[in-house]
């Protein structure tokens, strides 16, 4: 009887045994903090005091008054382009303080 296995790559098993995981939503806090570092470029990042995930929701705590209320005009462009950078919906909500 000959046994057949099914090849896959390891990056698929880890991402199988991630997903529905309680690791999910810690990693995907590691990672959003990342994204934003990219996606947001050094003039934001500067401004930047904190980020914070809770259920769906990003809490970015920033310096500046002026850059705050300027990014609160784009919160759907900026959960799109985290979204899309992170492959799946993460974010649905964010909050400037």
């Amino acid at each position: 009887m000959k046994r057949q296995h099914e090849s896959k790559k390891i990056g698929s098993i880890l991402k199988e045994m991630i997903e529905g995981n309680p690791l999910e939503k810690g990693i995907d806090s590691v990672r959003i903090r990342e994204v934003w570092e990219q996606q947001m470029g050094t003039s934001i990042l500067a401004y930047t005091e904190e980020i914070m995930l809770k259920n769906n929701t990003l809490f970015v705590t920033l310096s500046s008054a002026v850059l705050r209320e300027e990014l609160s005009y784009g919160k759907e462009k900026i959960i799109n382009l985290l979204n899309e950078s992170l492959d799946k919906e993460v974010v649905k909500k964010i909050v400037f303080r």
